[in-house]
């Protein structure tokens, strides 16, 4: 007697290879099951391989947002930074704005790399036009933060947010951290010039900050 399929896919999820946890993933998502869910976001949390948990949110996002957005937003207040930044991740596909007061100050400024780039990605996809400006002023807070990668995320965030970057941006320009200057002017080239490329951005700003101290110390 074979099992069902759903049953067999359930088990997969717990297999120790991650191939067969991905063929698992995309049987649920192919055939949605309600019963899947929690399990579902609870393996979000865990899954070591990155192919997996994409395939885990896609299967997430073939069911009724009814049920998996509310489990999602529990997820948000885990202490596993994993479960943070998946669930953010997984909010931003399923794109329901009413998710927006959940993407906290707290989440935006987390300690944990991968949790705010995660919560910058979905912010800027959910956030109402109306507090476009309010989010531009929390994500200049994080500029000068990181290595390059973070560093291109934020900018990338900021430069979506269009026009209403600009005062925060302005306002970074002189902040006393020489890390967050240059990433402000290197933001401000990407908004103007959105293929000039992050690297080209920071090379720019390194000049103009090479410049702006030699005319001082002139």
């Amino acid at each position: 007697m074979t099992m069902p399929r759903q049953d067999t896919a359930f088990q997969g999820l717990e297999d120790s290879r991650s191939s067969v946890r991905l063929k698992a993933a995309l049987a649920v998502g192919t055939t949605p099951d309600p019963r899947f869910v929690d399990r579902l976001v609870e393996r979000c949390a865990i899954e070591p391989d990155f192919y997996v948990r994409d395939m885990l949110t896609w299967a997430l996002t073939r069911h009724p947002a009814s049920l998996t957005v509310p489990k999602l937003v529990e997820e948000l207040r885990s202490e596993r930074a994993q479960a943070r930044s998946q669930a953010l991740h997984t909010l931003s596909k399923i794109g329901d704005r009413r998710v927006w007061p959940a993407i906290t100050r707290e989440l935006l400024t987390d300690a944990d790399d991968e949790v705010a780039r995660s919560a910058w990605r979905t912010a800027v996809v959910l956030v109402p036009d109306d507090e476009k400006s309010g989010l531009a002023t929390v994500l200049a807070t994080q500029l000068g933060r990181g290595e390059c990668e973070t560093q291109v995320s934020l900018s990338r965030a900021l430069v979506a947010l269009g026009e209403v970057i600009v005062p925060a941006l302005r306002a970074a320009t002189t902040d006393p951290d020489p890390r967050v200057r240059q990433h402000a002017i290197a933001t401000e080239r990407l908004s103007r010039d959105p293929d000039a490329g992050f690297e080209f951005a920071i090379g720019e700003a390194k000049r103009i900050m090479a410049l702006g101290s030699a005319d001082q110390g002139g």
